[in-house]
């Protein structure tokens, strides 16, 4: 049997990397995409803040003028 590099053990007749500490977890493509679609969907659905609605542009009211001339 050939010799396991250093980092490495054998599992059946498979070569594997030793585990390792890792300092901090890692999130997935999965998981980011999840919370990327969780936000988009709060946005849906409860809004990001939204301001008042705008009121409709007011008419501009008649105002008196001369008589017309006959």
């Amino acid at each position: 049997m050939s010799k396991v590099p250093e980092g490495f053990h054998r599992v059946r007749a498979h070569v594997r990397r030793n585990p390792t500490q890792r300092s901090a977890k890692r999130m997935s493509g999965w998981t980011i995409a999840g919370l990327a679609a969780g936000v988009w969907l709060w946005g849906q659905v409860f809004g990001f803040g939204e301001a008042a609605p705008t009121p409709p542009p007011t008419q501009p009211q008649p105002t008196a003028s001369a008589p017309a001339a006959r």
